[in-house]
């Protein structure tokens, strides 16, 4: 073969390449599948499964007014309840196992948003609090973040557009197996009715070893008032005309068997009453508080393991939203009357129902589970 013919080889050969790289950038640019860049075509039938990526493109570019933000604690409300129940366009963002500094990432997306060329306007953020995710460091992140996804540097988005990941996945999959995601029911849980019993539970369950030792009480304080103070009070300040509704989650009885076992239930009270003592003094904050709904809480029949609760919790947390049930109330406001219904007597509730439970007969239960 001469030169000339190689020289035209080659040629071709980039040619070739630089075809291909400039087809699929713009494949996946138009129909753009992490909606980086506009919102869902109109009949493409996107598969939404990825809160890292997927996440910070739905903030921008869907069409909402109100949002759910957490951890795996809210992936299973249905945004189809808030319209029902509150007459909301619901947006949910959960991140599993999300920490405080992955919340303030997002709505740091959710709030430079822009709605038809105007500054989107925020009714409610309905955040779910996991106050043990509270007490790191104010940068920790769950996952290293996907930068090119989240920042507005046009350059590094040759590692979205030049994906084959993305393309194979999230192009070609959906085009050739057409079964789009229910945007209500985005990032639900795998679990099925099944798998929400005591037995599944109890087996799953891994025994924390005892401490003899018992926290300090205040051991939480500081960190949680410094992650609320950095991750999330600002955006209650600058955002006055939304309401943050924010609600403490049901976990099982089995966590605060884990508690007890460890040695920190006063200093685990003690998160609860800081979070709700910094917060709940804002005008725009509603707080809930769950930790203390003894006929959910006491019914490993009602978990898929010793946090997460069955689908039907998330539903009548919505109603409570909606109608006022275990509302925090704010001192002094006139809000909340004489009958338990302050963080006093919700904490006072916790106490009781944590006093009462037969925890020797939950810890037989798990011997004979694990053969100790």
């Amino acid at each position: 073969m001469n030169e000339k013919k190689i020289r035209n080889c080659i040629l071709i050969s980039f040619a070739a390449c630089l075809t291909a790289f400039v087809l699929c950038a713009a494949v996946i640019a138009y129909v753009d599948p992490f909606f980086h860049y506009h919102g869902p075509l109109e009949n493409f039938p996107y598969i939404v499964d990825n809160q890292l990526t997927q996440n910070p493109g739905m903030a921008e570019h869907m069409d909402y007014d109100s949002v759910i933000l957490g951890s795996s604690m809210t992936v299973n409300f249905e945004t189809d309840d808030f319209r029902d129940l509150m007459g909301l366009k619901t947006l949910k963002l959960s991140y599993s196992s999300a920490y405080p500094k992955d919340i303030s990432n997002i709505m740091e997306k959710i709030f430079a948003s822009r709605k038809d060329g105007q500054e989107r306007r925020i009714k409610k953020v309905f955040l779910g609090l996991d106050i043990v995710t509270y007490s790191g460091d104010v940068e920790e992140t769950k996952y290293p973040l996907p930068e090119y996804l989240y920042d507005r540097n046009p350059f590094n988005d040759v590692s979205y557009l030049l994906n084959k990941d993305v393309l194979l996945d999230y192009v070609l999959r959906p085009v050739a197996d057409p079964e789009p995601t229910n945007l209500s029911h985005v990032y639900a849980s795998w679990w099925t009715d099944e798998y929400y019993s005591e037995e599944w539970v109890l087996k799953g369950h891994e025994m924390p070893a005892a401490n003899e030792t018992k926290m300090d009480p205040e051991e939480f304080v500081l960190p949680i008032e410094k992650n609320l103070d950095v991750n999330i009070i600002p955006f209650i300040e600058a955002h006055p005309e939304t309401e943050f509704v924010i609600f403490f989650p049901p976990y099982s009885i089995l966590f605060w068997d884990n508690v007890l076992t460890e040695n920190h239930l006063e200093a685990t009270i003690r998160a609860y009453e800081t979070a709700e003592r910094k917060l709940n003094g804002y005008e725009n904050v509603t707080m809930y508080f769950f930790p203390a709904e003894e006929k959910i809480v006491t019914d490993l029949n009602n978990y898929a393991d010793y946090t997460h609760y069955h689908p039907r919790y998330n539903r009548y947390m919505a109603e409570c939203f909606s109608d006022g049930t275990d509302v925090i109330g704010k001192s002094g406001s006139g809000r909340a009357p004489d009958d338990g219904t302050d963080m006093k007597g919700y904490i006072e509730k916790l106490r009781g129902m944590i006093a009462e439970y037969d925890f020797d007969t939950l810890n037989e239960k798990l011997r004979e589970y694990h053969g100790g």
